[in-house]
């Protein structure tokens, strides 16, 4: 159990001088219990009471990283149950299996193919984090080192021979792949191969009890960075393990599951593997490892990670500007949105549909839609003016006039009186699928 804030206010040095952002050291302390403040915040802490406070100020999920470099991936730290609560901030890793009996050539491909998947949705760019290389004897150590070669994110190695693991990590080693796994049985030359390599380690159990005496074992002897893996693959079960482990860690503070999980999606139809990783990315997986790789299963499960670990107080959200969609010139027509992501992107593809370039107005609404950013006052015609006039959008082109989205027709008399008599305020579509038709037959320079 974690400490309260009474026992983490007796090691503090009861100054109240503020400087950590708090006014009375007690106060500091109930923010430390809670986990909405960290030691670090306190510039005059003792080294003794730091080692005191150790485990009040760890997190309850500790911050795992595989691999290294660019692509390294960064998994825990997780605070809370629901995403309403605060929010999640380290998105689920999505790993593709691997198998040491392709022959080297095929192998390659599929493991630099991993590594080169890419999506683009409202302006952020959706990728995969690991390969998960499976395998026995030689040719498991074989395929660690072109994986190593090829590969351009972290590699997991699944094999419970320490022997066998020892060779493989001699060739890759130093990308400090996830060693998977440490069980009852070898967890002890398991967790001195995570030691001496630096590696994180998973710990593996056949249920929940035996997993918190092999995590036990492992920090025991030497391995602190832990990945844990229940054992389970049905769907119910797994669900029921990840919920119990998230539960205990967090409301438990119950230092064995203290640590992200490791799940595997095995349905041999896609869709049915599609549906088992989402699920798993919901509640709670730190990483999903996949057998397949069609590109719409693909796009979904990404699609899904990025819904799950967008913070729900901060819309996606892109710059204030001016944006060219294809190649305007001074003829180009000239919209008017709101910088939320969705709205902008969906305009954007609407307007390339058109095949009409145009320029697009952003107006910074705090990541809000158009009617939303409207009903709040943050989308007036006085804050679309003053951004027209600040953008200098009259430069761009040779005409006056500005499409503004349908949904706020009422704010286009006000505008004009804003922007003055030289500009017309022309209303648009309510919803941005009408664009194209709009573009192709109502605009006129």
């Amino acid at each position: 159990m974690g400490l309260t804030g009474l026992d983490i206010f007796k090691q503090l040095p009861k100054t109240n001088c503020g400087d950590c952002g708090v006014p009375t050291c007690l106060a500091f302390a109930m923010k430390l219990a809670q986990k909405q403040a960290s030691l670090d915040q306190c510039p005059h802490v003792t080294e003794d009471a730091k080692t005191a406070l150790d485990g009040a100020s760890a997190p309850p999920i500790k911050l795992v990283t595989i691999g290294d470099g660019e692509r390294k991936l960064a998994i825990g730290n997780e605070t809370v149950l629901f995403r309403h609560e605060e929010t999640f901030h380290h998105p689920t890793g999505i790993a593709v299996l691997v198998d040491d009996s392709l022959v080297e050539e095929e192998l390659a491909a599929r493991v630099a193919a991993v590594g080169e998947v890419n999506f683009e949705r409202v302006g952020q760019t959706l990728r995969l984090d690991a390969v998960a290389l499976q395998g026995e004897g030689d040719a498991f150590v074989k395929a660690a080192q072109v994986a190593a070669e090829k590969s351009a994110v972290p590699l997991i190695l699944m094999n419970e021979d320490p022997t066998v693991m020892g060779k493989a990590l001699e060739a890759c080693g130093g990308k400090k792949p996830l060693i998977h796994a440490a069980t009852g049985e070898n967890v002890e030359a398991m967790a001195a191969l995570a030691k001496k390599y630096s590696c994180p380690l998973v710990a593996k159990g056949g249920d929940l009890s035996s997993l918190a005496e092999v995590s036990e074992k492992a920090q025991a002897a030497g391995a602190t960075d832990l990945v844990l893996d229940s054992g389970a693959r049905e769907l119910s079960q797994v669900l029921a393990n990840e919920t119990a482990i998230r539960r205990a860690a967090l409301r438990k503070r119950f230092r064995p599951f203290g640590f992200p999980t490791i799940t595997f999606a095995q349905a041999d139809d896609a869709q049915d593997e599609l549906q088992q990783a989402a699920s798993y990315l919901a509640k709670y997986a730190g990483i999903v490892v996949l057998r397949q790789m069609e590109p719409w299963e693909l796009l979904g499960l990404v699609t899904v990670r990025q819904n799950i670990y967008t913070d729900p107080q901060k819309p996606i959200q892109i710059e204030e500007g001016v944006y060219e969609i294809g190649s305007p010139d001074q003829n180009s027509p000239v919209l008017v949105t709101t910088n939320f992501s969705l709205t902008y992107f969906t305009v954007e593809g609407d307007v390339e549909a058109s095949r009409v370039p145009a320029w697009a107005v952003v107006v910074d609404t705090e990541g809000t839609s158009v009617l939303t950013a409207w009903a709040a006052e943050k989308f007036t015609a006085e804050i679309i003016a003053e951004k027209v006039r600040a953008f200098d959008v009259a430069s761009k082109v040779e005409h006056r006039k500005l499409i503004l989205p349908g949904h706020v027709a009422v704010l286009s008399g006000k505008l004009e009186e804003e922007l003055g008599q030289e500009w017309q305020v022309i209303v648009g579509p309510r919803e941005s699928s009408g664009i194209p038709s709009f573009l192709r037959t109502s605009w006129a320079s």
